[in-house]
């Protein structure tokens, strides 16, 4: 009987959802999943999964060689820096295959008015600046550099609420996990009279609603740039994720 060929998704985004669980139309493969455990209630993907870090590369080195892991797909988010380049030491370490399953970067587009920046301290200084009702749609680990804004009314919206040491002057927390829509995206921004949106480049239509809405309401966007990766064979799609690995 041949053994199963092990694969490890690195995930934790909508697509590493989807992958896993289109891998398992893919006969012979122990698929898992790997999620960073930072949200309290994550969405699981189907199959097997691990919550937790893995003790740096030397950590993951280990895990792999362990479970006889025979190729890593990292379909973390695009900002997960750290994660992105430990899978790529490791996966040369293990000497075996990787793949970054990455959604495409947003593009401005024609009426949208960007601001690119590549860290929070410069999206602080332009928003002392210029705005006074912001939107930042961000996760609650990005929100410390903003409460030095205390001229600024606020609306944050996460999965889950902030730790309770971020404090803000004047701040309304909106609950919320994607995907959102275009009309309840326009609503919101009309309603607390945004005047600009702060947000990551995170790519994939689950979050760009926001930014339709902005286009159409001439809404400021403070934008920050995806960070640096390490080079790897990279896919932008599910179903082409899934020719690699059928290609192992």
């Amino acid at each position: 009987m041949t053994a199963c060929k092990a694969i490890l998704i690195l995930g934790g985004t909508g697509e590493g959802i989807a992958l896993a669980e289109a891998l398992q139309a893919v006969p012979g493969l122990r698929v898992i999943s790997s999620l960073a455990g930072r949200v309290a209630n994550p969405k699981l993907p189907v199959g097997e999964v691990r919550i937790g870090g893995f003790g740096g590369v030397a950590g993951l080195v280990a895990y792999l060689r362990a479970n006889g892991i025979a190729a890593v797909i990292d379909a973390t988010h695009p900002f997960a820096r750290r994660m992105g380049w430990h899978a790529a030491e490791a996966a040369v370490a293990a000497r075996i295959p990787l793949l970054r399953l990455e959604r495409p970067a947003w593009v401005a587009q024609a009426g949208d008015n960007w601001t690119l920046v590549d860290d929070w301290d410069g999206a602080v200084e332009i928003l002392r600046k210029s705005a006074r009702r912001v939107f930042l749609a961000l996760g609650r680990q990005e929100l410390a550099p903003f409460t030095a804004l205390d001229k600024i009314a606020f609306v944050i919206r996460a999965v889950e609420r902030p730790d309770a040491e971020i404090k803000f002057a004047d701040a309304e927390i909106v609950l919320a996990r994607g995907p959102f829509h275009l009309d309840d995206e326009r609503a919101l921004l009309q309603a607390h009279r945004i005047d600009c949106i702060v947000c990551k480049n995170s790519g994939g239509s689950a979050t760009d609603a926001k930014l339709q809405a902005a286009r159409e309401l001439g809404i400021h966007v403070v934008i920050q740039r995806r960070p640096p990766r390490p080079e790897a064979t990279q896919v932008s799609t599910v179903a082409a994720a899934v020719d690699w690995v059928r290609e192992l």
